[in-house]
């Protein structure tokens, strides 16, 4: 199976973290890398990696930065993954395990949130559709992420894909920012009946924030892990109120609009 897979990773100013990921993918004949011209160091370590093929486009949608990968890959599998994730040893010997050319068309994959390099117990990421066949899905844009839409059939894999983010703060700020900003799009552009119930949460400005904190620290044992746990509870709640404090923005800059 691994032969039949191409890991593809989306990059911007991720030198903190796209060591770590290629050094679990040395099984992987060739690699594509969609950069978003980044300005750091991360082009250097790509290049240190004679596997790894890199493809610079302007970022726009990260569906449309995904499929354009995707339109790149040549084997009959793809492994999408962000900067930021590292394949555990035990996935690595799942994903020997599978058949090319039966079984499911797509997997999901479930996440292990690791806090500079510490596992957590428990995470709020649900698992991700990662791993599928080339001809049987494809990517739509949702918020401030994606979705992998797959029409074959859909299975899970046992072992976890390691989540462990290292960059500065100020980097991570910009870029919740950034996510809060879609996410707004997609709030004012749906009604309620077209959300999850996260989403349907999130529309009361305030509100998502301490039942995140109780879901992180009890509901997940995150109280468990130390100040890791707190770490990504308190990162959880930060990005919470960045999105409300952007929706305010949004709902008032509209009703104003509207009085015009």
């Amino acid at each position: 199976m691994l032969a039949s897979i191409t890991p593809v990773i989306l990059t911007y100013n991720e030198a903190a973290n796209i060591d770590r990921t290629l050094q679990r993918l040395t099984w992987a004949d060739r690699i594509v890398v969609v950069d978003s011209f980044s300005t750091d160091e991360t082009l250097d370590i790509l290049a240190r990696y004679p596997q790894v093929e890199v493809y610079q486009r302007p970022f726009d949608t990260h569906a449309t930065q995904w499929n354009y990968g995707l339109s790149l890959v040549t084997t009959d599998w793809a492994l999408s993954l962000d900067a930021d994730y590292s394949l555990s040893d035990d996935l690595v010997e799942e994903l020997t395990t599978l058949d090319p050319h039966g079984g499911a068309d797509c997997y999901t994959i479930s996440f292990k949130y690791c806090v500079f390099g510490k596992p957590l117990r428990g995470t709020i990421l649900p698992p991700r559709a990662a791993l599928f066949r080339l001809a049987k899905a494809t990517y739509i844009d949702d918020g401030h992420t994606q979705l992998l839409n797959c029409w074959g059939t859909v299975a899970a894999l046992q072992q976890p894909i390691l989540h462990d983010d290292r960059k500065p703060l100020n980097r991570w700020l910009w870029a919740q920012d950034r996510y809060a900003l879609l996410e707004v799009q997609k709030q004012l552009e749906n009604p309620s009946e077209r959300l999850g119930w996260s989403d349907r949460i999130r529309r009361v400005p305030g509100l998502s924030a301490p039942i995140i904190l109780v879901y992180c620290l009890i509901l997940k044992g995150g109280i468990l892990d130390g100040w890791a746990g707190w770490h990504y509870a308190f990162q959880r709640i930060v990005a919470e109120l960045i999105l409300s404090i952007r929706l305010l923005e949004a709902k008032s800059h509209r009703d104003l609009n509207a009085d015009v």
